[in-house]
């Protein structure tokens, strides 16, 4: 009867084998962090840094696909003249600067 519960009982986990999971764990973080947050994290920080140097007279486009030229800036939003006379007032996290304005700064 002992010999059988001597037989059942499994082997003692080495040192290693205890912190595996956890160590494949924090693997995995650490690679999702590297390959997935962070480079989203730096794009974020370029967007919003390319917001704050809109001023007035920049073509931009928003998240709604529409393409105008920023006539004013105010806390919070911008105002965009999309056709002549024709202004609205768009919050500044869906405002994007427009290619063609990048390629005009660059040449």
């Amino acid at each position: 009867m002992t010999n059988l519960a001597i037989l059942l009982q499994e082997p003692a986990p080495s040192g290693l084998q205890q912190y595996s999971g956890i160590l494949m764990f924090a693997l995995i973080f650490v690679v999702f962090w590297l390959f997935m947050i962070r480079p989203q994290q730096k794009k974020q920080k370029e967007i919003q840094k390319q917001r704050e140097a809109m001023k007035a007279g920049d073509s931009v486009i928003t998240s709604g696909g529409i393409y105008g030229k920023i006539k004013d800036v105010k806390e919070n939003a911008f105002i965009i003249e999309i056709s002549d006379n024709v202004r609205i007032k768009v919050d500044k996290n869906s405002v994007y600067q427009s290619n063609s304005d990048i390629e005009n700064t660059a040449k």
